[in-house]
């Protein structure tokens, strides 16, 4: 973009007048983002440029840029917070597989279906000594059976569900 001579002497006395005055007045409004405060004092020393009758008036023109340099900073600010924050390529690689999720779901219903159709006694023992975690001693208790038939109906829960379990295709 060619400027005549007159516009570019008058925008580079103008930035030469003002830019570190506004520099200084938008770092806080930019939280000390030096960069984004340096596009915004080039925005304003534009605007002004581009409306002469403004740089024509009598009296300081000071206040008018200081005016326009905080309009941008909010109009910035605004415009930032509208839209959803970027997310940089590493954030996405630590995020959770949803599949995994999905996967431990799906593959505790076809452990569910799986003990549903074992014999109940050996549903019992199963659910007592490996999902609930209690010993042989604590399962006898609790289902008020001696251990020596918690053992034995455990051995042919445990055969029964690894052979519905290759059945399904859970088990290779």
């Amino acid at each position: 973009m060619d400027l005549p001579r007159a516009d570019e002497a008058l925008l580079r006395d103008l930035f030469d007048r003002h830019a570190a005055a506004l520099l200084r007045y938008l770092l806080p409004l930019t939280d000390g983002d030096r960069g984004r405060a340096e596009d915004l004092v080039q925005e304003t020393l534009l605007r002004a440029w581009r409306h002469p009758e403004v740089l024509a008036r009598r009296g300081p023109i000071r206040p008018w840029l200081y005016t326009v340099a905080r309009n941008l900073a909010v109009d910035a600010h605004r415009a930032r917070s509208a839209r959803p924050r970027e997310v940089s390529d590493a954030a996405l690689v630590t995020m959770p597989d949803p599949t995994a999720d999905l996967d431990r779901t799906v593959l505790g219903w076809a452990i569910a279906e799986v003990l549903a159709a074992l014999r109940p006694e050996h549903r019992q023992v199963l659910i007592e000594t490996y999902f609930r975690a209690h010993t042989v001693a604590e399962a006898a208790a609790i289902l008020k059976i001696p251990p020596g038939t918690v053992k034995s109906r455990t051995y042919y829960a445990l055969r029964a569900f690894r052979l519905l379990c290759e059945e399904r295709g859970l088990l290779p």
